[in-house]
């Protein structure tokens, strides 16, 4: 577990956000971010575009945690937004495979307010892992 902590704080501080690792386990990864103002939009909620980001980079280390341990590329991915989160809300990033077969990962990523439970966004994200 601390060798994939290290990494994943690599990986999040690389791409300039900062979530907190919850929890690990095979084909699963929750995380927690506690918005603040240069996570928003002009509106002072939680950006369409870092959610997607989200998304892409937690259902990755999901990935990560599989025994195949790849990360895959995208080939696919949505995103429902379902309510606002704001400044100084935490957001519960949990992440979880679905399937993963010779060629292709599908993973569920849910986004959820930790103070209200109200799912904020929901994501799906399909990856190619090579052949």
């Amino acid at each position: 577990m601390s060798l994939l902590h290290n990494f994943i704080n690599f990986i999040i501080e690389l791409r300039g956000f900062f979530v907190t690792l919850v929890s690990a386990a095979p084909g699963k990864v929750t995380c927690e971010l506690r918005v603040e103002e240069e996570h928003t939009n002009k509106l002072g909620t939680l950006h369409g575009g870092l959610t997607a980001t989200l998304v892409d980079s937690i259902s990755t280390m999901a990935l990560l945690c599989t025994e195949r341990a790849l990360p895959g590329v995208s080939v696919d991915m949505n995103i429902t937004y379902m309510s606002p989160a704001k400044i100084g809300e935490v957001v519960v990033i949990t992440a979880q495979i679905l399937k993963q077969g010779r060629t292709l990962a599908f993973a569920s990523v849910d986004l959820t307010n930790k103070t209200t439970g109200k799912l904020v966004a929901q994501g799906r994200h399909t990856k190619h892992l090579g052949s």
